[in-house]
């Protein structure tokens, strides 16, 4: 699951988390950065507000570094072991907000990341479609916001960009949901996107 910060991701998770289980499918849901307890300490690095500091390369290589140890300990081996894995966020992540937003460059960022993924890629993602300032109103009303999600709207518009990037880049792979839409609808949109893949459709 991809998108700007609050474009409704984890409700979606929790829907989608549903869907599987009535399936009888085993579900691992996870997130990035994080997912596993070395991750997770990464991740306190990366968006703790007082680490205003930190250089763009060394947080994309701490998403990486992170992402290494998510992929080895709690992905592989729940894909190995015939698991359904959500995961909020992932690699494309990293490639908007550093490779683009930050302007490492997407080709760097999908560099650094090509050994912290083993080989892994999402069999579908999706890529929650919404305003950037739409999105930033639903966070205001948060008690508190990480590193990233304080950046200037400049900021959370250029990683929107990247996103519209990356959904031309990889058409079969990004399906687009528009996010805007109500909850029901949006879950909607998803499990149609997934009923298609299941019975062998577009993918």
């Amino acid at each position: 699951m991809e998108g700007p910060d609050g474009s409704g991701k984890t409700t979606q998770i929790e829907e989608l988390k549903k869907f599987f289980n009535d399936k009888a499918y085993e579900v691992v849901i996870t997130r990035e950065p994080g997912g596993t307890d070395i991750s997770e300490h990464i991740r306190s690095i990366i968006l703790d507000v007082n680490n205003d500091n930190l250089s763009y390369m060394a947080e994309a290589l701490l998403y990486a570094a992170s992402r290494a140890q998510h992929v080895e300990e709690k992905i592989k081996p729940a894909l190995e072991a015939g698991k359904v894995v959500i995961c909020d966020r992932f690699v494309d992540s990293s490639i908007v907000y550093q490779g683009y937003a930050r302007k490492i460059g997407i080709e760097v960022v999908e560099s650094i990341n090509r050994f912290a993924l083993m080989g892994i890629q999402p069999d579908i993602t999706f890529f929650f479609d919404i305003r950037p300032e739409d999105a930033m109103d639903r966070k205001v009303s948060q008690k508190s916001l990480d590193r990233l999600e304080k950046e200037d709207i400049s900021f959370h518009k250029l990683v929107y960009e990247g996103y519209k990037i990356l959904l031309k880049r990889y058409p079969k792979r990004i399906r687009r949901i528009d996010a805007s839409k109500s909850i029901d609808e949006v879950k909607n949109q998803i499990i149609s996107e997934i009923n298609r893949f299941l019975e062998g459709g577009l993918y």
